[in-house]
Formats: structure tokens, sequence, C-alpha cells
């Protein structure tokens, strides 16, 4: 299981890499086109380390809050600058080297971004086939004509080599025009054949439950025998005397021969008791044991704190991804992008509404998933670090005061107008920036307590 401690160690690596390099976009631009920097500082408040070197005498600042980080340059709107250094200030700079300074953070993070999915793609990586499994009758994936058994091989025509990439391609053509168009092969031998259907027809937003339940279709996966593999110490198993090893026989009476269907079982019956047959040790043991009643998107649910012995998935269910250097970083390039354009339609979508905010996630959700990903392996917290920071650069891109994008909105302006946006002007932006971001983050806090209230 994943502990509080590594959830937020993981979740603090992360962010370390992610705003040293943002910052270091800043700083490293900056330095290239002439403008001294005085501070770079990871982290905000009270310094934890700090280091004064190179030929600027640089403040180097390691600080106590970990959650965003700056790069202070010479400004003669903040102090004093001697005649001999002002050419050197960043307010003396040119538009564009401005510009250029302030786009760097940004696009360091989806530089960052691209060489981590081009370390994936050389090293390689696997997922599962896009193989459906279980069609849900009068679904939207039934009446688009889906079956068990169909392979996806396409999505708006794009090549699905796994479940990720269907899951991301669906997302896109249902933010983008709310029509999918997958193409299937029924069997390995048959041609493709062509479905549509429209996202738009789905009742609920992308807030509730997975998206591939919300259209009626699970991936397809071998049947699990119902071998209890790890038991939670206070949960309802290990309190009936349930052990790791145990293969449930039957629940009051009726058989059981897969571990979803014993998933389902417990699910439909919170605080009602289950009797329960095991064999251990090649004998029949009988137990009793009752579901804690839990609360989640569906409703009240039964959980008894025991999870299955994972089997290895069968070969030919497991797709190998990988490619050499320059198609790794092609590849790497275009999966950068096309992760940039869903997360800007994403956010799009919450601002008009078509989307719930309950999406957004805040640095309590991050954490756990940051802690979840490393412990699965070093891919991917790769392949979560690659998300964050697309997420960290087109967040930042956004036209907001305070952030990068309300600054290059301000150039913007002022490429137009031919001369500065105000200060006063400028001023009153900071203040609806900062209105808008405490919004956010009130929003991304609800959400993530929301999520440890109701699993």
């Amino acid at each position: 299981m994943i502990t509080v401690l590594s959830s937020i160690f993981f979740f603090i690596l992360a962010l370390a890499i992610l705003i040293t390099v943002h910052e270091f976009g800043h700083y490293w631009v900056a330095r290239k086109l002439g403008v001294k920097v005085l501070r770079f500082s990871i982290g905000f408040g009270k310094p934890l380390w700090r280091k004064v070197g190179g030929p600027d005498n640089t403040e180097y600042v390691v600080a106590a809050i970990p959650l965003g980080g700056y790069v202070r340059m010479l400004d003669e709107r903040e102090g004093d600058v001697a005649p001999e250094e002002q050419h050197r200030a960043f307010n003396r700079q040119s538009l564009a080297r401005r510009f250029a300074i302030v786009v760097a953070g940004p696009v360091f993070n989806f530089i960052l971004a691209i060489a981590a999915y081009w370390l994936i793609f050389v090293m390689g990586t696997v997922g599962m086939k896009p193989i459906v499994g279980a069609v849900t009758a009068d679904s939207i994936a039934a009446q688009a004509g889906l079956s068990q058994g169909d392979e996806i091989v396409s999505v708006a025509g794009k090549r699905t080599f796994t479940w990720e990439n269907v899951v991301v391609g669906m997302l896109e053509s249902a933010l983008d025009s709310g029509e999918i168009v997958l193409k299937v092969k029924p069997s390995a031998d048959s041609a493709e054949v062509e479905h549509r259907f429209q996202f738009a027809t789905i009742p609920d937003d992308l807030n509730r439950g997975g998206f591939l339940d919300q259209i009626g279709m699970r991936p397809y996966r071998p049947a699990m025998p119902p071998l209890i593999g790890e038991l939670s110490p206070e949960g309802a198993a290990s309190d009936a005397g349930m052990q790791v090893g145990d293969l449930v026989v039957s629940a009051d009476g009726v058989a059981v021969t897969d571990w979803e269907e014993w998933v389902n079982y417990v699910r439909a019956r919170p605080d009602k008791a289950i009797a329960v047959v095991v064999m251990r040790d090649g004998a029949q043991v009988a137990l009793s044991l009752t579901p804690a009643a839990l609360t989640n998107r569906e409703g009240k649910i039964g959980k008894i704190g025991a999870g299955v012995v994972l089997q290895q998935m069968p070969a030919e269910l497991v797709a190998h991804i990988q490619y050499g250097p320059l198609d790794s970083l092609v590849n790497a390039t275009a999966k950068t992008w096309d992760m940039s354009v869903l997360t800007l339609n994403m956010l799009g979508k919450m601002v008009v509404g078509d989307v719930a905010l309950s999406n957004l996630s805040g640095p309590i959700s991050i954490a756990r998933y940051a802690g979840y990903s490393a412990s699965i392996g070093f891919i991917s917290f790769l392949t979560f670090l690659a998300i964050i920071s697309i997420s960290l650069g087109v967040l930042n891109l956004l036209p907001i005061p305070m952030l990068d994008g309300g600054h290059l909105m301000y150039y913007l302006i002022e490429m137009v107008k031919g001369s500065a946006v105000s200060e006063r002007t400028q001023i009153f932006g900071q203040k609806i920036g900062i209105a808008m971001l405490l919004g956010l983050m009130v929003v991304a806090f609800y959400n993530d307590i929301l999520r440890l209230l109701v699993k």
C-alpha cells in the first residue's frame, strides 16, 4: 500500500524537478540575453539552503514552501540600478527579449515532457492491447455496434496500440467534436470495421466514474480466480478469519469462479452478512463476514479489505512499445502536443461548463498519484512527471495575471498599442489574477478532500 510518507516524498521530488526546470528556463534565457539574475529560488518563504556564486553573484536558494519558485532579475521598477548596469535590467530589454524570457519557463516544461516521453519510448514500455471486453446492453458502445473481442485499431485516424491510446484519443474527439470514430478488427484476420457514436449523448460529465464505463465497455481481461492475495489488517475479511492464499469457493451458497464476480457480490451487500466458503490447504473452511459500508459516487457499497493475487497477463494481450532514438523523439513530441491540446480543451470545457470542475485536482491528489506512480515503477513515474509538466506548462500560458501567460498578454497589448501597459492596470490585473488563482485553489482543495472522504 502507498504510505503517506512515500506520497509526500515523491510529491516533493516531482515538484522540485518541475519547478527547477520551469525556473531554469527563465534563468537560462535571461542569462543568455544578458539580463542580470539576482536570485534563483526554488520555493517560497524562509531559505533552507543558500549559496552565492557566478560572475553576477547570483543568490541560489531552496526555500521552505515548495509550491513554486521565482527568478528575480535586475529591474529598475524594484529598486535603484547603477548607471553602468542599466543595460542589463529586465525592464530595459526589448519587447522580444522580455517575451522570450517569460515564455521560456512554460517552454522548458514542455521540453521536460518531451524528454520524459523520449526516455520512455527508448527504454520501452508495455500496455494492454485495446481488446473490448464486456459491453453493457443498450449502452452507447452497444448501440454503436461494438462487441466483445473487438480490437480497437484506431481512434479518429490515429493508431492505438494500448488502452491508454484509446482513452486519450476518445477524450480528444469527445472534447473536440463530440463524435468518436473508432476502427476495430473483430478478429485477427478480418477487415477493419468503422463505428461512430456521439459522446454528447452520455448523460453525465467526465466527473462520474470511468470514461469507458460511461460509454458502456470495459477492457478485456482473462478471468482471475478469486484467490486472496492481500488483506487489510482492520478489514472485514481479516476480522472474519480470512487468510492470504484462501480461494473463495462460494458466497451464500452461490458458486464463485471469478474475482470480478466476488467483488460485485461484496459491493452489492454493504452491512449484510455473507456466508463464505473458502478453500484453504486443501480443505473447505466456512466463514461469515459483513462488508463495511462505504459511500462513493455510485452510492453505498460494501468493502472487505481484500485484494486478489495478480495473474501474469497473457502475452497475446500485452503490447510492447519501443522505438529507436530518432523515432522516439518524433513520437515524444507528438505525444506532448496531443496531451497539451487535450489539457487545453479540458480547461476550456471547464470554463464553459461542459466538463465539471470536479475533474480539477489539487496537491493532495497529485501527491497520491505521485506516490502511486512511483510504487509501480520508473516508467510510471516518468509518465506522471510528463503529464504534470504539460499541465504546468499549459496552465502558465493562460492569460491570467500573476502567471507567465498574463505577462505575455501584457506584452501582446504593448506590441499592438506601441507602449507598455500602465502600472495601474497591471496592479488591477494582479488583484484579479490573485482572486482567480485563489478560487482555483479552493476548488482543487475541495475536490481533493471530497475524494478522500468519498472513495
